[in-house]
């Protein structure tokens, strides 16, 4: 088959309409029309289907669509291969959560726009799940994700992960607090209060829960929130509790409880699409975090 009619099927796949990839591609919609019609002959499989007055992929479609990342980049690699000299070119879309952005693609930028400035960033903030969603919709090319240790995330196998960096968290209380010992032991001193949890993300109350079983009790999760800041807000207007991670700078109102034994850490990955970590552009970024 010819690769180049794969990127018509593949924006299709994006972009829900023939009209909408042929703005994209900067050609006209018959010609998009023949193009994927030219495919189905090649692959012998129907790709489309009517859908109303358009027209949507068939399973084959959407299963070509999800190979056409894979050789496309695989296309791009080869190139990049035969012309070892060429700069790295593209626009590189990334979708993370605000720990991860700030600590580490924001830096990247930095070392980008110096050494290679025709490598472009796009970047979006969302939770795990929303980015993970995103990667696998191919609507960005990178995701930054976090877990738990103690509430290890599950990953599409089309996705390829790979670590970046761990921080230890601890308990976030109001001040003054004496409370010490491991965390099973800080768990139970704060059994009473209301806890707060994730808006958009169930990992930090996952651990919350699954902490509060091991010591013996069933937390009150009454707030949510996903930025650090209106955490901290929440635990100061009290009596609330939640986690936050050590070494990071906090209000003084605010003490912040090591928890040992079990630790709990949060697990920061790099996610992209099987078979696009090759794109130049793109293991630029990757290796650069």
């Amino acid at each position: 088959m010819e690769t180049r009619r794969l990127r018509y099927l593949l924006e299709l796949s994006r972009l829900g309409s023939m009209h909408a990839v042929a703005g994209r591609l900067g050609t006209t919609t018959s010609t998009v029309s023949q193009q994927i019609a030219a495919l189905a002959r090649e692959t012998g499989a129907p790709l489309l289907e009517p859908d109303g007055r358009r027209v949507r992929l068939t399973p084959a479609g959407q299963r070509l669509a999800g190979h056409a990342v894979s050789i496309l980049a695989a296309v791009e690699a080869a190139r990049a291969d035969l012309d070892p000299d060429a700069e790295p070119d593209g626009t590189v879309r990334v979708a993370g959560f605000a720990t991860a952005i700030r600590r580490s693609l924001l830096p990247a930028a930095d070392r980008l726009a110096e050494r290679f400035p025709r490598v472009r960033l796009m970047i979006q903030e969302y939770e795990p799940a929303e980015a993970l969603a995103r990667l696998l919709a191919d609507e960005v090319d990178l995701a930054l994700v976090y877990d738990y240790d103690l509430a290890p995330a599950t990953v599409d196998r089309a996705i390829e992960v790979t670590a970046l960096w761990t921080a230890p968290w601890g308990l976030g209380v109001p001040a003054p607090a004496a409370t010490g010992g491991d965390t099973l032991t800080v768990f139970r001193a704060f059994r009473d209060h209301d806890w707060i949890g994730n808006s958009r993300n169930r990992a930090d109350e996952d651990v919350v829960r699954t902490l509060a079983s091991m010591a013996g009790f069933v937390p009150r999760v009454t707030h949510q929130a996903d930025s650090l800041e209106l955490v901290e807000d929440l635990i100061v207007a009290g009596p609330g509790v939640g986690l936050l991670p050590l070494g990071r700078p906090r209000r003084p109102e605010v003490a912040l409880l090591p928890l040992t034994g079990p630790d709990v850490r949060l697990r920061s990955f790099a996610c992209t699409r099987r078979g696009r970590a090759d794109w130049p552009p793109l293991a630029l970024v990757l290796d650069l975090l």
